[in-house]
């Protein structure tokens, strides 16, 4: 018999919990059963079960669930609230333990606006439930505290907070910022910045934070009031060196905001004192004249809303020249910064003394302190020109003897190269020359190249340069000079004697040196100068000495001492490389033809166009024929022609038979010219050497009958058949002939690489056959006509008296192939082979 409240369809479940009245399942079946009832009985329901189980979380969980959901919708002063509020309560005295219970209650409490009932409720939370599950508590207990302006109980809550969690101080920074605490945000800051292990949730760098720090800092000196600032970014700039320039600027505008303007400004000229890179000076210069300006304005506005002073304008003025005076410095604040960088960059020392333009002190402080300062051996630049620009400046202003004690000190300075001290020697001579001293000009060059009393080797790094100075080219060149203007001609040849004794000599000395001695008429000792030259040089460097020394010997003596020079040239040319042989050679030749004999001569030429480079051999071919004609007559270049074209390029070759044959005709040689003709025809492709066969077509119809004809394209088919079995040469030159010489095989038929390329190769072959056929002008109009294979002996001397007894013409029924001379179609005749070829192969 089901109760009152019961129902009928609830007696299957009823039976159930009686049989197993401590089943959380058979519960959970019968609440499922029941959640369409109404809210008492199912609450009811779960007050039952619980009753029976108040352990089970399953329960609990559901029922709590169940009752939230109940109120959700009504105002959160109904008692209904407390009631839950009240399950919940009772729920803890078994389920203290679970976190999921506490979070739900919690939130519960937050909905319903309780905040202190709340706060306590967070904190029983964390009283009960172990410490490795606090985390999933905070997350919620902090959005409740920053929900509310509560600071106090927030900042305390944090506290707590940071204790369980201290790598979440960036959070608790953040929140103090917000609620305008910067006092302690400062000390947190600081203290995450000091503490190396610290790793940013954010990922923010060890850098950033620090920088946080300084602008929270520098632009609320007002509010941070705890901490030493100053302290703080002069630490940041020895520990972040290239950030130098921002944490400058912060430590300024702290004392800018703090109201002390002068710190400021001392703040700022420390700063652009001691930086060193550009970008961090461009940083500070700019806030510099920022303020600087700031504070003008704030002036001019304040004097304007109270009435001027005569005090006030002091003061306006003196910030105006201030701010005109830090405008005007920048350059040379810019190029301190850059010296700073490196002290020893000899280019910003100059640029350095062309900035005090104007003012003498400055410039003699700063070449003063330049000098003292480079170190050659680490000096970017040339050390020397600071000494050399040092002495001319005094030079300027009329001081020659403080030049000259400039130039002294500089001459015992250990420099790095020598050339360096070389140079100043030079200069001091061209000082004393300024001023027309010229033999104390001789005597300063004279004691740079004396020896010193321990001699070492030019480029011993070992050795000062004082003592290597005297193998220096630079002041014999000057003090050779200077001998040859000023001195006695037993001194100047002393001079370049001394020279190339010490072997430092150059071509351009050698030459120099002969030359002095040929001008006062010491001809054997210029040539004497000239062997003196070429013992001490090699080729290719030894060139112009040989040029210039057989020159001046054949103008001095012509074929007076004619063995001597062909010895000469003997000498010059053994060991010649090819590239400097053919300027000898012609002029060897030339002393030949004019003083010599003509059979000397032509052999010098035969030896020359074996000597020379390939590419000047056709040159060399051509002097050598021109010289053979003129001498001896056309006819002896013909063994000349011969040896050209074994030796030459096919393309040289090819010109050297057209000529060769050219020659031949005018001297009635007709033969001779047919076999040149048939000769070149094997290196020339019917293609692409079209000029080759024309010019031979003209010779056939000028000098030859019907069989030289036939036999000239004969020869033309075999070639063209001979080049077209070279698959490589057809395809390079096919694209010479579609004027594509770069091209590749791929070039003959764009988008279609995957073809073959011997299938390409035969596409283009047919496309050029069919352009050729269609440009092929008609027969009618043909200067040859072929004669026909049946005329007889009568019709043909007709016809030889009808036109020009040198001019064929032939019959029109001969085939095709025999008329068409176009170089780009090769037409092959068939003919049966007779069955004797074949021999016993032959089948029945």
């Amino acid at each position: 018999m089901p109760r009152p409240w019961q129902e009928e369809e609830d007696l299957p479940y009823e039976e159930e919990i009686m049989r197993n009245q401590f089943s959380v399942k058979c519960w959970l079946r019968y609440i499922e059963f029941k959640q369409g009832a109404p809210k008492p009985r199912l609450n009811q329901l779960y007050e039952r079960a619980l009753k029976l189980l108040p352990c089970s979380y399953k329960l609990w969980y559901r029922y709590l669930k169940a009752r939230r959901a109940q109120v959700k919708h009504r105002c959160v002063t109904d008692p209904a609230y407390e009631d839950v509020n009240n399950c919940h309560e009772r729920a803890f005295v078994f389920m203290h333990k679970m976190p999921r219970l506490w979070l739900d209650y919690c939130q519960f409490l937050m909905d319903q606006g309780r905040v202190t009932h709340t706060r306590r409720t967070f904190d029983r939370a964390l009283r009960a439930l172990p410490i490795t599950q606090h985390s999933r508590i905070w997350p919620l207990y902090l959005r409740f505290l920053r929900s509310h302006p509560l600071p106090e109980t927030a900042v305390r809550g944090y506290r707590r907070f940071l204790k369980l969690s201290p790598e979440s101080a960036e959070e608790y920074i953040e929140y103090l910022k917000s609620s305008d605490r910067l006092d302690e945000a400062a000390q947190r800051l600081a203290t995450v910045v000091n503490d190396e292990r610290f790793v940013s949730k954010a990922g923010k760098s060890n850098y950033q934070l620090w920088h946080e720090l300084c602008d929270l800092i520098s632009q609320n000196p007002d509010k941070v009031q705890s901490l030493n600032v100053d302290a703080i970014i002069r630490g940041g700039l020895t520990r972040f060196t290239d950030q130098l320039g921002k944490l400058w600027c912060s430590l300024a505008d702290y004392y800018i905001r703090s109201g002390h303007f002068e710190k400021a400004r001392d703040v700022y000229e420390e700063a652009i004192r001691t930086v060193m890179t550009v970008r961090d000076f461009t940083q500070v210069f700019d806030s510099y004249a920022q303020f600087e300006e700031s504070m003008i304005a704030a002036k001019m506005e304040t004097a304007s809303e109270l009435g001027r002073e005569e005090e006030d304008d002091v003061d306006l003025e003196l910030r105006l020249a201030r701010f005109e005076q830090l405008i005007s410095r920048r350059p040379l604040l810019l190029n301190s910064v850059l010296l700073r960088q490196n002290p020893h960059h000899v280019h910003e020392w100059h640029k350095r003394v062309a900035l005090h333009q104007g003012r003498p002190r400055e410039i003699i402080n700063t070449y003063t302190e330049a000098v003292q300062t480079v170190d050659p051996f680490k000096a970017t630049g040339k050390p020397h020109t600071l000494w050399v620009a040092f002495a001319k400046f005094y030079e300027d202003n009329g001081q020659l003897d403080d030049a000259r004690v400039i130039l002294e000190k500089a001459t015992k300075v250990s420099f790095k190269q020598v050339d360096d001290l070389a140079s100043v020697w030079c200069e001091c001579g061209e000082l004393e020359l300024r001023h027309e001293n010229y033999d104390q000009a001789l005597r300063l060059l004279r004691k740079a190249t004396a020896l010193p009393a321990r001699r070492a080797e030019y480029f011993d790094g070992s050795e000062p340069v004082q003592n290597r100075v005297y193998k220096s080219l630079k002041v014999w060149s000057m003090l050779a000079d200077l001998e040859e203007s000023l001195g006695t001609f037993q001194s100047t040849k002393a001079v370049y004697d001394r020279i190339l004794d010490l072997r430092i000599a150059t071509p351009q000395i050698v030459i120099n040196y002969a030359m002095f001695l040929e001008e006062h008429k010491y001809f054997e000792e210029s040539f004497k100068a000239y062997e003196r030259g070429i013992s001490l040089f090699k080729w290719p460097n030894v060139s112009d000495i040989w040029s210039t020394y057989l020159t001046k010997f054949i103008a001095r003596y012509g074929g007076r001492k004619l063995e001597r020079a062909r010895d000469l040239f003997e000498q010059a040319l053994d060991g010649c490389p090819p590239k400097y042989a053919k300027t000898l050679y012609l002029l060897y030749a030339q002393l030949e033809e004019e003083w010599g004999l003509a059979r000397h001569a032509m052999a010098v030429y035969e030896r020359a166009t074996r000597a020379v480079e390939p590419a000047q051999q056709y040159d060399m071919f051509n002097i050598y024929i021109k010289r053979a004609a003129e001498i001896y007559g056309v006819t002896h270049t013909r063994s000349i022609y011969q040896k050209a074209i074994e030796v030459l390029s096919d393309e040289h070759a090819r010109e050297m038979c057209l000529r060769f044959a050219d020659m031949e005709c005018k001297l009635g040689e007709i033969d001779r010219a047919r076999a040149i003709y048939s000769f070149c025809s094997q290196i020339c492709d019917p293609r692409t050497t079209g000029a080759f066969w024309q010019t031979w077509k003209d010779f056939e119809v000028r000098h030859g009958n019907e069989d030289t004809i036939r036999e000239m394209l004969r020869i033309r088919r075999s070639v063209q058949a001979t080049y077209n079995t070279q698959v490589n040469f057809m395809a390079s030159q096919m694209l010479k002939v579609s004027g594509s010489a770069t091209g590749t095989v791929s070039d003959l038929a764009p988008g279609q690489s995957g073809m073959d390329d011997m299938k390409l190769l035969e596409q283009r072959a047919e496309q050029l056959a069919a352009e050729a056929e269609r440009d092929q002008p008609s027969r009618a109009q043909s200067k040859i006509l072929f004669v026909r294979s049946d005329a007889s002996r009568e019709e043909l001397a007709e016809l030889a008296q009808q036109a020009n007894p040198e001019e064929i013409e032939l019959g029109e029924d001969e085939d095709e192939d025999e008329m068409d001379l176009e170089p780009n179609e090769v037409r092959l005749e068939q003919q049966s082979v007779p069955a004797a070829v074949f021999g016993s192969l032959k089948e029945d």
